[in-house]
């Protein structure tokens, strides 16, 4: 068997024809337990979490005012571009990776490496920036119930008088590696039933919350003009993508080529409509200069007497936003697990428990990352870096299946994008121009992991690389294709 395609050097590509067979020895491999409904609920439980519980009250008050629900439109339309191109390839390449593997096996290995190398800072800063979230609920919460905690533990430092760490959020981040070390199948059950909950208390909110909405308090509506809209779905735009980790889960669904594209489409479309309508409650039951930027919903409901509903939601939004981090940590650690076993990243990293057939070395090693992002960041620096990568990495995936579709037209595809080119390009396009509203201090930091990432792949995976095992086996030429 050819190892690897036509092509050579830093443009070499992975065989989409032998995608599905085994990939490195049996301590490289992950087995097999995901449904249908388990990965819709692990894709719920990425998009559906800070989002609506701690992100849609920080656009409204400082960024967008009750036009937040235009911002989570205008993000949504760009993700549904890019998730539909994501379906194609889930059912086309059923392997762990997500974005990375898709590029590594249409662009080549370059560009291949600098996704999976943005979606390793990416995804661990969105662990992060959940936790941060939940933290805030978690002190709205206690405060609410008259206990006082020390300030030094309250917050990243800067965030509020005597804040030195985040130290709730840190452990949140250890608790999740924790859970997903303990094997995939208890994991998904855990995620399955408290999706459930977050669901259940989303609803809670929006019926309710329904009862109390002023419609003046939708007035004006873009107190921040038009960009304050468009700037906030830059902010937003990694609250509607849970799907793309999800998809890293690939190697680990019973039927991934069938499923896989069906859960991408349905984690979405139940998540976006959830957006939409708790977006519209929450600014109109209190004005938008009046939204707690931490724990939005929580003191919304406060503000018109419900104060024992507002503790529930406190509780549904800390147990509910948990997924999410279940969810990238899961997607993070599957992209540096791939990684490792193609050979750009050391062969340490690729390997899985004996019995529980997991990466717990780099599950490990993401949860005390982004325990300290979370311990030390404010939530908006924290979640301005989660967004350049993950914009990137769409355009590249809705441009790959683009050239795939017309480089090889005849593979078999279980599910086909629609609108082929437009739909794709509408994702390139949304993408590249919500970047442009990302403050200078993101792109610094993205330019840094950059060259960063430059330095590895020249210094070290480029010969290691499997593929490039490949061409010196045989003298550094390209073998031919096997039918």
């Amino acid at each position: 068997m050819a190892i690897f395609r036509s092509g050579s050097g830093v443009l070499r590509r992975k065989p989409i024809e032998h995608i599905e067979e085994p990939e490195g020895r049996r301590s490289e491999q992950l087995t097999r337990v995901l449904g249908l409904w388990q990965l819709t609920a692990i894709g719920v439980g990425g998009i559906i979490g800070a989002g609506i519980f701690t992100l849609a009250g920080t656009v409204a008050n400082g960024t967008a005012g009750p036009a937040v629900v235009v911002s989570f439109l205008i993000a949504g339309i760009a993700s549904a571009a890019a998730a539909l191109s994501y379906a194609e390839f889930a059912g086309l390449i059923p392997k762990a990776g997500s974005a990375y593997t898709y590029s590594y096996a249409v662009l080549g290995e370059l560009p291949g490496w600098f996704i999976g190398w943005d979606l390793l800072l990416e995804y661990t800063a969105i662990v992060a920036v959940v936790a941060i979230g939940i933290s805030g609920y978690f002190s709205f919460l206690i405060s609410d119930l008259g206990a006082q905690l020390p300030a030094w533990m309250l917050g990243a430092p800067g965030t509020g008088e005597g804040h030195r760490v985040d130290l709730f959020a840190a452990i949140l981040c250890l608790l999740i590696a924790y859970l997903l070390n303990l094997g995939m199948k208890n994991a998904a059950r855990f995620e399955t039933a408290v999706v459930g909950l977050k669901v259940a208390v989303v609803l809670m909110v929006v019926v309710v919350g329904f009862f109390y909405i002023n419609s003046d308090n939708y007035v004006p509506f873009f107190p921040y003009g038009v960009g304050g809209a468009i700037t906030g779905a830059a902010t937003v735009f990694f609250a509607v993508f849970g799907y793309d980790a999800m998809s890293t889960a690939a190697e680990e669904s019973k039927d991934s080529q069938r499923h896989m594209p069906k859960a991408i489409v349905y984690s979405l479309a139940i998540s976006m409509v959830l957006y939409v309508l708790a977006c519209l409650v929450l600014t109109g039951m209190q004005k938008y200069t009046e939204i707690d930027k931490e724990s939005g919903f929580s003191t919304a409901f406060k503000s018109v007497g419900l104060s024992r509903l507002a503790d529930v939601i406190a509780v549904g939004a800390i147990v509910g936003i948990l997924t999410v981090m279940f969810t990238f940590m899961l997607g993070v650690s599957r992209v540096w697990f791939s990684m490792s076993r193609d050979g750009l990243l050391p062969k340490w990293f690729a390997k899985t428990h004996p019995t529980r057939h997991v990466p717990t070395r780099v599950t490990w090693i993401v949860g005390i990352a982004s325990a300290f992002i979370a311990g030390f960041l404010p939530i908006r620096e924290a979640a301005e870096l989660t967004n350049i990568g993950i914009l990137l990495a769409f355009a590249v995936v809705c441009t790959a299946v683009i050239v795939l579709r017309y480089r090889q037209p005849d593979l078999p595809r279980t599910f086909r994008c629609p609108g082929m080119p437009l739909v794709p390009a509408i994702g390139v396009v949304f993408s590249l121009w919500l970047i442009t509203f990302l403050q200078w201090q993101t792109w610094v930091r993205f330019l840094v992991w950059f060259l960063i990432g430059l330095v590895i792949y020249f210094g070290y995976s480029y010969r290691h690389s499997e593929l490039a095992k490949g061409q010196a086996a045989y003298g550094g030429g390209v073998p031919p294709d096997e039918p």
